[in-house]
């Protein structure tokens, strides 16, 4: 990563995580945070600067309304992209799905636009479900086709890709799924801090100490 890159963090509430929206450099209290903190102790040198732009609720349609204005207007070198949870969710609760083909042609808009940045680079990060209450288990069917369209975009556009389902299934076999996400979606401070390790061993930064998963 060249020194003084500026790190755009997109995505839903897992990103969001309680940013200030009327502060423009406000990260939030979850993964975003705690990335740039970790990079700013270990690499000072690189001078990196993060913005983050997550918004609760969004769906990858919502992304794709707001991304002029909160991506292509900002410039930023690098755009790790967090969203998919809720494009899965809102069929559940309430009855409004989002077909793979729409989440599909949503992600890749945003993508194609992205591009237009010169020298950008895409970061997309898995959508995941850990399986508590236990009704989260039957996401998997509306989850699993939208996590394999977000490896194939990133195939398709030379994107790095953190892979943070297979994680979380992981971690629930170390402590119990309610200690990492007590809905099953948002991260505990123990699960953010997972999917930043994750986000800086993707990215080749230097890491903080192994977390016990």
């Amino acid at each position: 990563m060249k020194e003084g890159a500026l790190v755009l963090f997109q995505g839903d509430s897992i990103t969001d995580s309680g940013r200030n929206f009327e502060v423009p450099d406000d990260l939030g209290a979850g993964y975003a945070a705690m990335i740039a903190g970790w990079c700013a102790a270990s690499s000072p040198g690189l001078r990196l600067r993060f913005l983050n732009r997550g918004v609760g609720g969004d769906r990858t349609k919502d992304l794709k309304e707001r991304w002029k204005r909160d991506c292509l207007e900002l410039k930023p070198d690098w755009v790790s992209i967090f969203v998919g949870i809720n494009d899965c969710w809102r069929r559940y609760d309430s009855n409004d799905p989002t077909s793979p083909g729409e989440f599909e042609a949503n992600y890749r808009d945003i993508l194609v636009r992205t591009s237009e940045i010169p020298g950008v680079k895409p970061v997309l990060m898995e959508p995941f479900v850990v399986p508590y209450p236990a009704d989260r288990q039957a996401w998997r069917e509306d989850l699993d086709p939208k996590i394999e369209i977000v490896h194939g975009l990133a195939r398709e556009f030379g994107a790095k890709l953190v892979p943070l389902d297979a994680l979380f299934r992981k971690a629930c076999r170390v402590k119990p799924p309610v200690w990492w996400a007590g809905d099953g979606v948002h991260p505990s401070t123990a699960g953010h801090m997972l999917i930043a390790h994750a986000w800086m061993e993707t990215m080749g930064l230097v890491l903080p100490s192994d977390p016990a998963v």
